[in-house]
């Protein structure tokens, strides 16, 4: 009949299931705690009697940039330390991998399991494994190989928090760069399974065409296959942003070390530490929360830009 629905009644629910049962839950597990995250930042609060919430207004930002600004500015420099290393390091090494075992290689199959086996572990496994196995002072890898082992002439990786890198009163501590190390380890594996599903689709044609042009291994990588992977270059690219602002675990099960603060190891301790204090937790979330809210303005703008061009 005409103007009667196309969809039976069972046909509605289920499509209406679909769609409401994810919308209520990035509401209920996204949205509704962002925004609360924001107004309790204007609050001073311990979070346990309501009645004790005081509207403070900006006095706990006021605070994070003049009594904490030293917590914050730390934390803020150490996720920055994670990104660079992340970008610099991981990523390169992970698209070199990918790239060797695209050719087929003997083993190509071990390899890749070998170098994929971190990522299927939690970054707080990753962070046990390397402090047991690669920092124990007195049996660890890096010990046994320097030499280090005996009482009183070992190396205590997790425990320097003198500056390897200064940069006035702040910088890279020898411990946290130990951090990093980890991670690096399992996002290489990360960049490489995605670098690898994506050069899969390259089309070949378009290397054997560069190959009869004479064109260098090299060349080939980054005029030919690095173009077409835009795709997988953009998703690295966010990956990788939301890993160095989100890093907690590593931190969290290795006691966090001295100089080791990130921002969400502040937005803990504010919130879970003896003073706890809600207010300031969800100031040091709100300031997380803008960092990345800013990477993803600037990738959208970025996007867009490049489809009015085209």
């Amino acid at each position: 009949m005409a103007g009667s629905s196309l969809l039976s009644k069972s046909d509605r629910r289920v499509m209406y299931g679909m769609v409401g049962v994810p919308t209520l839950l990035h509401v209920g597990l996204v949205w509704i705690p962002a925004i609360a995250t924001i107004l309790l930042s204007f609050t001073n609060w311990n979070g346990f009697r309501f009645d004790t919430m005081k509207f403070v207004g900006l006095q706990n930002y006021i605070q994070l940039f003049t009594v904490f600004e030293k917590d914050l500015y730390e934390a803020l420099l150490n996720n920055l330390w994670v990104l660079v290393f992340l970008f610099l390091v991981a990523t390169p090494m992970g698209i070199l991998i990918a790239y060797l075992l695209d050719k087929n290689l003997r083993g190509t199959a071990f390899y890749q399991s070998l170098f994929y086996f971190p990522v299927v572990l939690s970054l707080a496994v990753v962070g046990f494994i390397w402090k047991s196995v690669i920092y124990s002072p007195r049996q660890g890898v890096l010990n046994v190989i320097l030499g280090r082992t005996a009482e009183g002439d070992q190396i205590s990786w997790l425990g320097d928090s003198s500056f390897l890198i200064p940069l006035g009163d702040y910088g890279l501590s020898k411990n946290f760069l130990a951090l990093i190390a980890p991670m690096v380890w399992r996002h290489v594996g990360y960049i490489m399974v995605l670098y690898l599903a994506g050069l899969k689709s390259v089309d070949p044609s378009m290397k054997e065409a560069a190959a009869i042009d004479g064109a260098s291994e090299w060349q080939l990588f980054r005029q030919v296959i690095f173009p077409s992977l835009k795709p997988v270059n953009v998703v690295i690219m966010v990956i990788t942003v939301i890993e160095a602002l989100r890093i907690f675990d590593i931190i969290d099960v290795l006691n966090n070390p001295v100089g080791t603060d990130v921002l969400s190891i502040l937005v803990t301790e504010s919130i879970l530490g003896e003073s706890s204090n809600v207010g300031r937790g969800s100031a040091y979330g709100v300031i997380l929360l803008l960092s990345c809210l800013l990477f993803v303005v600037w990738y959208l703008r970025n996007e867009f830009r490049g489809l009015e061009e085209e």
